[in-house]
């Protein structure tokens, strides 16, 4: 018999077969207390050597004061390594210089030329596998169901169920034919509560999506 399902808001969700935690797997809305932080239930983030603070490992640029956001879905995997470089790392490139006079004497609050304005939040979906020592770029949008792989660069918009490697990042290919993939964002499974979503597992992780859009009209009429 399987064990319960651990609560969303177990901090380390990986019990071992000799019956301890693994602390280098988390569940990040656990793990992480930060106010531009935004991550949905069951995404968790692994680490050879869990750091002693989350946020910070995955988004070195992002502060408290920070007014761009990093918005991260349900049932996302994040390997270790991968780090987001928000919009709070950019400097300014459209004037002589580049270099942050203002962040040396304290002048953020008066929004110093040498400042660059406000970027765009970097957004995940649900479901989305980041492979080992990827970087996602500021503003970056990734669409559920994508694979980023491992040490990709990956900035602008990946389309839901794209598979991106590289650097620069680039879409190999689509993991579903244009009429699955919308069928999928339509059963939209990540929103269903966990009991429903284990209950269909084998629906969802051999892709038979007949069955699954009978679950999803099921558990839509509850």
């Amino acid at each position: 018999m399987p064990q319960p399902f651990p609560d969303p808001d177990n901090r380390n969700p990986l019990t071992l077969p000799d019956g301890t935690r693994h602390q280098g797997t988390v569940f990040l809305r656990a793990a992480i207390d930060h106010p531009r932080i935004e991550v949905g239930e069951y995404s968790y983030a692994s680490a050879h050597e869990p750091p002693d603070d989350w946020a910070a490992s995955l988004a070195p640029y992002l502060y408290p004061h920070s007014p761009e956001k990093l918005i991260i879905g349900r049932f996302c995997q994040i390997a270790d390594g991968v780090q987001f470089i928000t919009a709070s790392a950019n400097h300014r490139h459209d004037g002589f210089s580049t270099y942050p006079f203002a962040v040396f004497d304290g002048g953020f609050a008066e929004g110093r030329a040498s400042l660059p304005g406000p970027g765009r939040d970097t957004q995940l979906g649900h479901d989305i596998w980041i492979g080992e020592g990827a970087r996602i770029l500021p503003g970056a949008v990734i669409g559920s169901g994508a694979i980023v792989g491992a040490g990709a660069v990956v900035g602008g918009h990946v389309p839901p169920y794209s598979v991106v490697t590289g650097n620069p990042g680039r879409t190999r290919r689509r993991r579903f034919t244009s009429e699955t993939i919308a069928r999928l964002l339509e059963v939209a499974w990540w929103d269903w509560p966990i009991g429903d979503i284990l209950t269909h597992e084998t629906a969802i992780c051999d892709a038979d999506l007949t069955a699954l859009e009978r679950a999803a009209a099921c558990v839509g009429a509850r």
